[in-house]
């Protein structure tokens, strides 16, 4: 605990990092969050989801994992896929339970197929997550994502791929017919309407146990404005706010201190 008990609030509401807890049901999100579940539960092969640094895309995937039935579903999950073809293999492997360790790529295509049989004949379903896809440098890995999706049979995939990253992964796709045909839905997040991201401010707060009149009007409109209507942006801002307000042992937090704040943080 730091300032929570100062700001009568039962967790930091402005955490960096993706907690699902505190997912806001937006539309748009509520749309991507549909379509990756539709995706999955039909076996649809794969999906694109893209949306600028900050936007949510990460929450999103961890929103849809825990909502999932791990006796239902295989999740492999990979934050840092800049990889080469054989460790993004094993890295898969691995998060399978596998070990891959002396296999060759021939060896891990193999039981990556095997597993991926197995996982369908006892009724599951299998589903890689790749986040920050744009940082995949190697264009054999990226060669490597899109067979991924030659584990069919007939018009069923037994293997579901999200691929997930900032706009330029889009372009990169696109480039690549053989993989973008395979990635059957599309979704792409946008910055936050000015209506929306004070929704957004007020739901972390109230999700954290505590009233939104914390901010004054004026100091919520600075709020908006310098976030760009970009969560991670609103997060680090209204926590920086937090902390200053409970470092001068304010009421509450009015315009004067939030400009005050995004002026440091424009600077730093």
């Amino acid at each position: 605990m730091f300032y929570q008990k100062y700001w009568h609030l039962r967790d930091m509401p402005f955490r960096p990092s993706p907690d699902p807890r505190y997912f806001f049901f937006l539309p748009q999100y509520e749309e991507a969050l549909a379509a990756a579940l539709y995706v999955l539960t039909e076996g649809a092969g794969g999906m694109l989801l893209t949306g600028d640094c900050g936007c949510g895309k990460t929450l999103i995937t961890r929103v849809l994992v825990d909502e999932l039935d791990p006796e239902r579903f295989e999740v492999a999950l990979l934050t840092h896929p800049n990889l080469k073809p054989s460790e993004f293999l094993a890295e898969i492997l691995r998060q399978y339970g596998l070990d891959s360790s002396g296999w060759d790529k021939s060896r891990m295509l193999a039981e990556l197929q095997s597993f991926l049989i197995q996982t369908r004949k006892r009724g599951a379903q299998a589903l890689v997550i790749v986040d920050e896809g744009q940082l995949v440098e190697d264009t054999l890995t990226l060669e490597e994502i899109r067979l991924l999706l030659n584990f069919q049979e007939n018009t069923s995939f037994y293997l579901t791929l999200i691929l997930v990253g900032q706009p330029e992964l889009r372009d990169r796709v696109e480039s690549k017919p053989q993989l973008q045909e395979r990635l059957s839905v599309r979704h792409h997040l946008s910055t936050m309407s000015p209506e929306a991201t004070r929704r957004y401010l007020e739901h972390r707060l109230e999700r954290a146990g505590g009233g939104v009149d914390i901010f004054t009007g004026p100091a919520e409109d600075i709020l908006v404005a310098a976030s760009g209507g970009i969560p991670r942006r609103l997060n680090y801002l209204a926590d920086r706010a937090l902390l200053a307000g409970y470092s001068l042992k304010l009421p509450l937090l009015d315009d004067e201190l939030v400009g005050r704040v995004v002026k440091q943080v424009a600077l730093a």
